[in-house]
This record gives C-alpha cells, structure tokens and sequence, in this order.
C-alpha cells in the first residue's frame, strides 16, 4: 500500500495550491481527483471557462461601437457560437495542462478516480472502469468543492433546464433565456448571452440582484444591465418550471401576490451551489457532515478527527476559488507547525461583467446593523479621464471608514477594471489604512485607480478633487 504524508481529496483551486504548498514544505503529497482533468468546478465549469467566454461576447459587443472610435468595420460580423466554445475550451484544456505540470514539477502523485474514507488514515480510489486501491495517508485534506443547486421543484432536463455547466456549452443562443436566480453566476452568464444576441429576463426571489453584496452597486449594475437590455423580476418567488418541446415556462409569485408567467427556449437554474460530499463516506472515517452536506471545522479547518482536515466550497464561508486557495496553503502550513491566519473579511467579492462588480471588507447594510458609526465617501467613473478616453463612464468606487478612527472599513466599487482594482483595496485594509492614508498616495493619471484615490479623498472632510 502506497503512503504519504498528506492525501488531497479533489483537485480545484484549493485541492492543486495545497497540493504544492505541501510539497514546497517537503511533505510527500498525493492528489486525488474523480475526473480525467485536474482544476475541479473552476477551471473546468466555472471560472475559467465563464470568464473565455464573457471576454469573447465582450469583443462582439465592443464591435457594435467601434464606429465611436473612427473605426469602420464593412462586411456583416455575425456570432460563431462553436468557435466561441471551442476557444474556451482551449483555454481550459491549456490551463487544466498547466496544474498537471505543477503536480509534475513538484513531485506530487496523481490518483484518478473516486476517493472514499476505509478509515481515518485510508483512502479508497476507485477508477472509471471498476478497479480500485487503497492508500494510507499520515494527514488528509477534503477539498471536494461543490455542485449547482436546484429547487425541489424543478426537474433539470440539462437540455432546455439547465445549470451554469450546461450554459457553457449551449448549441445555439438562446431566442429568450429565463435565468432563475440573480446572483453572480446568473448575472455573468446572462450578460454572456445577452450580448450575443438573446433576449434575458432574470427572476429573483430577493428585492435586488447579487443581493449578498452592497445595495448600491446592486442598484447601479441593475441600471447599467437595464440599459443593455436585460430584465428584472425581483422580489418574485418562483412556483413551477416546465418543458414542453422546445419552450420553457417559468411562473413566479410577485410581491403583490399575482403570478407571472414567462416563456424561453431556455431557463438557466442558477440559485447557489452546494457542498458536495457523494462518495466521499465520510462517516467510515468518523468525519461530521451536516444535513446539507458540509463539513464542520474548527478555526485552524480542522475535522472532529485530528488528522482530517477541509478546505474550500465543502466548509463554511464564501464559495470563492481564492478563498479555497487561501484555506489550501493555510492547511499546509499549519502541518508544517506554523501559524498561518486567514482575515475573512478580507476575501474579495467580484462580478466580472461589464461593468466588472468589486467588494472587500463590510458593506454599509452591515455596518448599520452593528451599530457602527461610519463615514463615506464616492467618486463616479464618468469624472475620470481614463474613463472618458476609453468610453467606460459607468460606475463608481465607494468608500467606507470608521467615524473616529478613519480606519477604512469597506471598499465596493463597479466600473472597469474593478476586479482587478480591488487587489488595492484588499492591500490598504490588510495594512489598516486610513481613508486618508490612500488619499494620500500617489495615483497614475490618467487611471481608474484614481478613482480609489477620490473616494477616499472624499471619504476624508469631503476633499475629492475633480467633483
């Protein structure tokens, strides 16, 4: 029986960084991963392959504007949406290639196939054609992510009802897309197919869309989406999804009482996801898993049994790739006796449409009901130059600090560039900074950057500059 010092079961973003964290620190590691390509949801079905495709429907769309630029482009430009998918999955094929590499170069052995518990210390891999073995781990960490969620209602055909996987390979754009569900993957998705040409009407059970982040970057990617064309149905609670041929009816419950009811050839079931734990049997090892299959974990994403430990989507807090990632290296240098620590609230939040969406650190909503006294100030896209010169005017960053301190509590911003923009933000508050500590830092001009700089500006006795 092969042995190792730590066992990672699954290989997404939390699995394969851990994997080499634990490498790096000279464990002997071993991955297991049920599918025939490393990455996990993300790389695979997620993230990636989401964001190939938002970047090339964002070109299609940037070439109804080109004549803005001075550009004229004659000829008719039409969608070829198989060469569209055929790209992402080169990018994801290219990207899954790469951890193999990783695992390769630091020395990490692979196991395809299905990993279930024989003991605390045990491992069964069972393979796509039946056969199995066993390993022995000294140290074992879960990180078996998580699967689409649905509604007890709803019967997903994956054909015409569908989850976000299935969106991504779609064989023609949808005429009308009913997405259930107006959280981040249902909104990026539907902007995807929105802008290839489909009519997209979003139903949502809460008052606002990705309605887990600030109510004003809520309000204005609603207005912005509004404008290109989608359609909102908040504050609807969905009753019944059906198929009949090639039509999809969806009929929901308003606020007032009254159902509405809305035909596609499409409907995108997109209300959360859920921890996955199938196959894992977790109680051979004595592993607590609750009713809705998480796993329980200390502070240091410990188990109930010492050796066992769980990272990523499968334990409590955001489903966040970078979150797992963080929780993967963590775990590793915790076996190695260090003392690593994770700030939770510091953990990005992003929408990658366009205009890409951005979050660190607490809301106003949340700050209100904690009863903390705060400050804010914000600074619109559309007074920057950068904006301007690119034509990106929508959005705007804002920023929230203590009343007394000026310690800055939250940064929530909605423009172009936000999801990479918001690397600064985590990087102040990591520092404790003070609205006026960013206020004071030297911004490129011309930038979107600046408009960090503004907010906080404004932020600090109302100062921005060039508003």
């Amino acid at each position: 029986m092969s042995s190792f010092d730590v066992v990672i079961i699954g290989s997404g973003p939390g699995g394969y960084v851990s994997a080499i964290r634990c490498a790096q620190l000279g464990f002997k590691t071993a991955i297991i991963e049920k599918y025939a390509t490393l990455g996990g949801t993300c790389l695979n079905v997620g993230c990636i392959p989401s964001k190939a495709m938002l970047a090339s429907s964002h070109h299609y769309e940037e070439l109804q504007h080109f004549a803005d630029h001075g550009i004229e482009v004659s000829g008719k430009v039409k969608v070829n949406l198989e060469k569209m998918i055929a790209r992402k999955q080169a990018v994801v094929d290219q990207t899954s290639g790469g951890v193999k590499f990783l695992m390769d170069k630091n020395k990490i052995t692979v196991f395809e196939g299905l990993g279930s518990f024989e003991s605390a210390t045990q491992i069964k891999i069972t393979k796509s054609d039946g056969k199995s073995e066993t390993i022995e781990a000294k140290n074992i960490i879960i990180a078996t992510g998580s699967k689409p969620s649905s509604l007890p209602f709803i019967k997903l055909d994956k054909e015409r009802i569908i989850t976000s996987t299935e969106a991504l390979k779609l064989p023609e754009v949808p005429k009308h897309l009913v997405i259930i569900g107006g959280g981040v993957i249902g909104i990026e998705l539907g902007q995807v197919y929105l802008r290839l040409g489909a009519q997209v009407s979003v139903v949502e059970f809460m008052d606002r869309i990705i309605p887990g982040m600030d109510a004003g970057l809520s309000k204005e990617l609603t207005k912005v989406l509004k404008k290109q064309g989608m359609k909102f149905y908040t504050s609807h609670k969905v009753q019944s999804v059906d198929r009949k041929g090639k039509t999809v009816t969806v009929k929901a419950e308003n606020a007032k009482g009254e159902i509405i009811t809305l035909e596609g050839d499409y409907s995108l079931v997109s209300v959360g996801r859920r921890p996955y734990t199938e196959g894992l049997n977790a109680d051979k090892a004595g592993v607590k898993v609750t009713e809705r299959g998480m796993i329980e974990v200390n502070d240091h994403l410990q188990t109930n049994i010492a050796n066992i430990y769980a990272i990523g989507d499968v334990v409590r807090g955001a489903m966040l790739a970078h979150k797992a990632e963080e929780e993967g290296v963590m775990v590793a240098e915790i076996l190695a006796g260090q003392k690593p620590h994770i700030d939770y609230n510091l953990i990005p939040g992003v929408v990658y449409t366009w205009p890409e969406v951005a979050a660190v650190g607490k809301t106003e909503e949340q700050l209100k009901e904690a009863g903390i006294a705060y400050k804010a100030g914000s600074f619109p896209f559309k007074a920057l130059g950068r904006a301007r010169a690119s034509a990106d005017n929508d959005g705007f960053v804002k920023i929230l600090a203590d009343a007394k301190t000026d310690e800055v509590l939250g940064i929530h911003m909605i423009g172009a560039r936000a999801a990479d923009l918001i690397a600064e933000a985590v990087t102040a508050m990591e520092f404790r900074a003070s609205a006026e500590d960013i206020s004071r830092m030297s911004h490129a001009h011309p930038t979107f950057a600046e408009a960090i700089k503004e907010a906080a500006l404004a932020a600090t006795d109302n100062r921005a500059l060039h508003i």
